[in-house]
């Protein structure tokens, strides 16, 4: 079982693979796939409970408890690549899953049973983040946008600019609705934060302890401590859950553990740590911050509008942001209103220039991030920072560093302008409703500090990426955001996971059953998976004009316009005989996508040499742009998927129509394979951003379960000219 953001081609390499090495040791295997096309092959509960164990690779959480009393074994999709057989040999010793350790029921289970020798995943951290962001970001939308909609519809202006919902109207009990959303969302960060540590039973000692984070006056602060409190207390739930697990009980009392005993030791532990331990320096945050912002008033104005919109970027709901929003607040009364004013303009900062960055760099955030940053530029109209939440709680590094110096800009520049703010709120609405003095200075305040923090957090998260595919590129796939294969010996893996990664599109489960010839029956699962969702750009990779040709020997550039399977092919042999070439991949790769020779020395050469090829077809609008989207791709993890073979994908608009090219290299081109092996079967695809669901994936899981085929490979190997390639690959259904 499977769950992870790229790499589709390798879920089904693995599912191949592990099928093959089934069959040649005497097994019979079933393999069920799930994601983002739908389940195909499902397993059924026979098929489980007759397993004698599981093999699971996954990067992210995943919901094992139908696999009580099975041998699991975890590992990296490159194992079940790699190393099928040797892990259908080793999940006959592995340990057997009780449901109530640590063991593979969990994210840290599932690091614990993968080993040294298993391929590499993400970080425990990482994916019990990510699980919690995802659950987290729901709450924020709704009720951010809510709270938006009940203000715009039916707030009344006030005589000093604000806007007031009368009570027991409507939409005071939709503004109402929408604040439920809005205190719910951090402990549910912190509950599924939680879970993803360990398992259900910290889920209620996850939100519980995020409801005290966030509720200050439990612990003498008039401020909470925000989603960073959250996923404080996620994490120490979590793992406090996995240590009481550990703890050796009488057999009578086992049974309750999970539903009594441990959620309630853990929940009362962790609400007296955070309230006795960790909230009285919340507390004396607060408390100092709000005397050293009052010694302040009397200083530079430019330096206190800048301290002020840091604070309020920092945390978001947070003591500091609250100790920056009440201070301004305060002041209000006693006639000083330009404290309020800067505070006002760096409010909307950080929602509007997380919204503004999905925009600008929309392949650096998969189609969720990019829904909740359309939901964040909402919000900022409006004033409510929450809205940029999500991203900072996935992306800490990146984000609040980003927002932080969008903030100090906005504030900064308020205050030099002397814009003030009569009303306890911030963000263009109170601008619009008359509650600021100096309107066009604070607009330009607004603007700038957004663009800022877009600007920072697209060069930020783009770095970020960037520094990661270095690192897969010097590693191979081992260590990629690859997806995972599960395998069960005996019985069948399948179903969703529990949880959904964040920001990506939907991930992508596989199983498989399988069970010894001639023997009781048995059998073994495997699970894989990956997303193809939220291709992501990075800045460079260059390429020539359309139909431009390097001028090889084969005279592959030298085709004329024609029919899509007449003319002169791209390897320069003539198409003798009139007959129509056959159809391959629903028509997207033809002899013109066709090259017998790749001229590329390196991975970057042959990305561009194909993308080159593509545009001979007249399906690609801009090759440079085609080249960037699919170098992006490699940077996130390598498309090399060994057995000397690499299938480099992009999905952008720089092509019209979906196209397929194949080319072979005699020397091959080093592409960090699982297996080491250099790429000598090379297929690029290429789909339009509004065909890159189904139909990419489609394209991506014929391809990998055909390529596993040694006899396919070593026809496509031999073909002579174009005509034999086609009718190889005409095998591909």
């Amino acid at each position: 079982m499977t769950a992870c953001p790229t790499g589709i081609a390798h879920t089904y390499m693995a599912a191949e693979k592990l099928t093959q090495a089934a069959e040649a040791l005497g097994h019979e295997i079933k393999v069920e796939t799930q994601g983002s096309i739908g389940a195909e092959n499902v397993l059924s509960d026979n098929d489980v409970r007759e397993a004698d164990g599981v093999i699971i690779a996954a990067d992210k959480d995943v919901d094992r408890s139908r696999f009580v009393g099975k041998r699991v074994l975890a590992v990296g999709v490159a194992e079940g690549i790699r190393h099928p057989g040797e892990l259908i040999e080793r999940v006959r010793s592995a340990p057997v899953y009780g449901g109530q350790d640590g063991g593979a029921g969990t994210a840290a289970g599932a690091a614990a049973s993968a080993g040294s020798g298993s391929g590499k995943e993400r970080s425990v951290g990482y994916k019990a983040l990510m699980n919690g962001v995802s659950y987290m970001i729901p709450f924020v939308v709704v009720g951010g946008l809510l709270i938006a909609i009940s203000l715009a519809l039916g707030g009344h202006p006030q005589a000093d600019g604000g806007l007031v919902i009368p009570d027991g109207s409507f939409w005071k009990h939709v503004n109402d609705i929408g604040v439920i959303g809005f205190t719910l969302m951090v402990p549910v960060l912190s509950g599924y934060l939680a879970y993803a540590i360990g398992d259900r039973p910290a889920l209620v000692p996850g939100m519980i302890g995020g409801w005290i984070a966030n509720t200050g006056a439990l612990y003498g602060s008039k401020a909470g401590a925000g989603f960073i409190g959250a996923i404080v207390t996620g994490f120490l739930a979590g793992y406090l859950v996995v240590w009481i697990k550990k703890v050796r009980v009488p057999r009578f009392v086992q049974p309750i553990m999970p539903i009594i005993v441990i959620p309630i030791v853990a929940t009362t532990a962790l609400g007296l740590f955070f309230i006795y331990v960790i909230g009285r320096p919340v507390s004396w945050v607060f408390t100092h911050l709000t005397g050293w912002l009052g010694g302040m008033t009397g200083s530079s104005a430019v330096l206190l509008g800048a301290i002020l919109g840091l604070m309020i970027a920092f945390d978001m709901g947070g003591p500091v942001n609250k100790t920056a929003f009440l201070f301004g607040a305060g002041l209000i009364a006693s006639g000083n209103q330009t404290v309020m004013g800067m505070c006002a303009a760096a409010i909307p900062v950080m929602p509007l220039g997380q919204g503004l960055a999905t925009l600008l760099r929309r392949r650096l955030y998969s189609e969720q991030e990019r829904e909740t940053g359309m939901a964040a530029l909402f919000m900022g109209l409006f004033g409510i920072s929450e809205g940029a939440i999500p991203f900072a709680a996935a992306r800490p590094a990146q984000v609040i560093p980003a927002n932080m110096l969008g903030g100090a800009v906005a504030g900064a520049l308020a205050g030099t302008a002397g814009v003030t703010d009569a009303v306890p709120h911030g963000g263009p609405i109170v601008a619009v409703l008359g509650a600021v003095g100096g309107v066009p200075v604070f607009f330009l305040a607004v603007v700038v500090g957004a663009v800022v923090t877009a600007l920072a957090t697209v060069a930020l998260v783009d770095l970020s990426e960037r520094g990661k595919g270095r690192k897969s590129g010097s590693a191979g796939d081992a260590t990629a955001p690859a997806p995972a294969v599960a395998v069960a010996v005996g019985a069948g893996v399948g179903g969703p996971s529990g949880t959904d990664a964040a920001a990506g599109a939907g991930a992508r489960t596989e199983a498989a059953a399988v069970a010894p010839r001639g023997s009781v029956p048995g059998s073994v699962a495997t699970a894989g998976g990956g997303d193809e969702g939220g291709e992501r750009r990075a800045p460079g990779g260059g390429g020539r004009d359309a139909g431009t040709g390097d001028g090889d020997e084969g005279g592959d550039e030298g085709h004329r316009p024609g029919a899509e399977g007449g003319g002169v092919p791209a390897d320069g042999h003539p198409v003798t005989t009139p007959a129509p070439s056959p159809e391959v991949l629903s028509g997207y790769l033809t002899a013109r996508t066709v090259r017998t020779r790749l001229l590329a020395g390196d991975k970057e050469a042959a990305i561009r040499e194909m993308a080159e090829l593509a545009a001979g077809t007249g399906r690609v609008t801009d090759v440079g742009e085609l080249v960037r989207v699919a170098l992006a791709r490699e940077a996130q993890g390598t498309t090399g998927l060994g057995e000397e073979i690499a299938v480099p994908h992009a999905k952008t608009d720089a092509v019209t129509a979906p196209v397929v090219c194949f080319a072979r290299s005699a020397e091959g081109v080093e592409w960090g394979s699982p297996d080491g092996t250099k790429a000598r079967l090379v297929f690029m695809i290429a789909v339009p951003e509004a065909a890159a669901g189904d139909e990419h994936l489609r394209i991506l899981a014929l391809l990998s379960r055909k390529l596993m085929d040694a006899g396919f490979r070593a026809r496509l190997q031999g073909a002579d000219g174009t005509a034999e390639i086609l009718a190889a690959l005409a095998e591909i259904r």
